[in-house]
This record gives C-alpha cells, structure tokens and sequence, in this order.
C-alpha cells in the first residue's frame, strides 16, 4: 500500500521539453499502468465506497454517462480529502498544487494516472471547461484560512466555487451548456450548501467553523458563546427560523431547472431538490435545535424521496412537460 506521506511521480507522455518533469501525485494512488476503461472502474470504486448525503450517479441517469460523473466525483473526493482528512495534515496546500499541475497537464496531454486519465476521457467527450475544476480547487484553498464569513454575500461567493461548479459540471455532461440552466443549477447548489451548513452546525462549531454570516449573529442577538454552549435560545431559533426560510426561498428559484434538463437528469434533480428541501424540513421538526445533534435522513426518507420523484416526473410525462 503507498503511504499517503509519500507521494507517487506520474510520468506526462509527449510532453513538451519545458513540461518534462514528472509530476507528483499526492494521493498515492497505484502507478499502474492504467487504461481508460481501468481508470474509470478505479473511479466507480473511489464513488461507491464513500458515503455521501445524495446519490453521486443514481440509477434515474443514464448508464453511459455514470463513468463520466463518476470520475468527476473521484476528482472532487480527492481534493476534498486533500483539505480535511488528517493523513494530509501539513501538506494540504502542497497537494492541492500538484493536483491542480495534474488537472492541468491532463487538459493538454494523457496523464498515467487513473482519476486524471479518466477525466480527460470525459472532459474531450463533453467539451467540458476547465474553470468548473480550478473554481473546485480554490474553495478547497479557502477552507484552509478562513472559517468565518461576515455577510451573506461573502457566503456566496464561497459557494461559487464550492457548490455551484458541481452543478455546473453535471450538465455539461448532460449536454447543457445554456447559460439560463446554469444559473438556475447555481441556486440549487448554493441552497444544498448552505443547507448541510445548517445541517452541520454540532460538527463545524466546536471545530471553529462557522457558515452562518457574523450580520445574520448580530442581528438576531446569538454570540459565539451561544453556539459553543449549544444553547438553543429564542434568538437562535428565530436566526435558524431565518436561514432555513432563506435557503429554501434559493430552492425555490432554482427549481425551474428541473423541467428544462433531459430526462433521467430530471430525475436525480428531482431527488437531489427533495433531499436538500426534507434536510430543512428535518431541521424545522426538531425546532431548529442542532447544536447538539445532526439532523440526518434516514433510507425510509431517502426511498420516499425517490418515489416522489419518480411520481412527479411520471406526472409531468403524462401532462407532456418532459
């Protein structure tokens, strides 16, 4: 097994003279040799053994297109766990700067490394930018220097790069390259964020960690101390009463989306939309008190959220919307 301290060289076929050098994967992922097809399974691997809140590439798309998700997902996972998981503690940055090399190279030349020389397979497949992956990058930068966000606007612009290039990604997949969608992606995206940030306020607060805007704290009259000592007050209700009327009003105006896409992208939208609405729902049931406990959605939620989506599409079919 390579040890996670000790970074693996990918070689960089055809490169240019200046571009020789090998570069420096830092998330010890095996040398290979690697083909497409083997990359793309090492992807679907790295996707089905990590837990997330939303399906990565549910059964409603179709089959062709999962690889391509899937080796997004093996990207973003990497970098994420580049910026969070202790093994990379120290060199953090560091292995974000040569993912990025790697990310780059692989836009110009094949690059023996299987999340990269799958990527590079699904980015010529579906005329994907770059931009969506470097804006991916940053907000990992940022989680390393800032915990704290004094306006709303500042909190967005965090998810710009964190949660809407996500978005931004999937339809191109999908063939969507229409400005209108993206901006509609762009607020479901943002409401998903913002609400795993409320979701997550018992994990990210004794962290130091705070995603909800130091206006929106002292408007409402909730100190630091408050959120430290897990006090459930009426202030902090009222302030959670705001935020979760604010992220679903973001819902709201990104829901447009769901009928303009193709269908099975309809459908994991439909899902993934449900699922970000019932964590709010989730979190108003237990009268905003999760500063002691994470509101989650169990499988019976999560099955019911698949049948309604599959109910509501089917609806939407017969009525000849999709």
């Amino acid at each position: 097994m390579v040890s996670a301290t000790e970074p693996r060289l990918y070689a960089v076929p055809n490169a240019s003279p200046e571009g020789d050098r090998p570069l420096a994967a830092p998330d010890g992922a095996p040398p290979g040799p690697w083909t497409v097809q083997s990359a793309y399974r090492y992807c679907e691997r790295m996707a089905t053994t990590h837990y997330e809140n939303f399906p990565v590439a549910s059964r409603f798309l179709p089959a062709h297109l999962r690889p391509h998700i899937m080796a997004i997902y093996a990207f973003a996972r990497s970098a994420d766990d580049f910026a969070d998981e202790p093994r990379f503690e120290g060199r953090r940055v560091e292995a974000l700067d040569a993912w990025e090399d790697l990310l780059e190279a692989s836009y110009h030349r094949e690059v023996q490394h299987p999340v990269f020389l799958a990527l590079r397979d699904a980015v010529r497949q579906h005329n994907i930018p770059i931009g969506p992956f470097k804006a991916l990058l940053t907000a990992f930068r940022m989680d390393q220097t800032k915990k704290r966000y004094s306006t709303f606007a500042e909190l967005r612009h965090y998810c710009t790069h964190s949660a809407n290039p996500v978005g931004q990604l999937v339809l191109y997949v999908h063939g969507h390259h229409e400005p209108s969608l993206h901006r509609f992606s762009d607020e479901i995206c943002t409401a998903l964020q913002i609400a795993n940030f409320l979701q997550d306020l018992s994990v990210d607060t004794p962290r130091g960690r705070c995603y909800v805007p130091e206006e929106d704290l002292i408007h409402f009259g909730v100190s630091r101390e408050d959120l430290l000592a897990a006090r459930h007050t009426a202030s902090f209700k009222e302030l959670m009463a705001f935020s979760v009327a604010r992220t679903r009003s973001l819902f709201l105006r990104g829901r447009p989306l769901i009928r303009q896409v193709s269908p099975g992208l309809s459908m994991e939208l439909e899902a993934t939309w449900r699922g970000g609405m019932a964590i709010l729902q989730r979190i108003e049931d237990r009268d905003y008190e999760v500063l002691a406990y994470r509101p989650t959605l169990e499988k019976r939620d999560m099955a019911e959220i698949a049948a309604r989506s599959v109910f509501a599409f089917g609806r939407r079919l017969l009525r000849g919307e999709a």
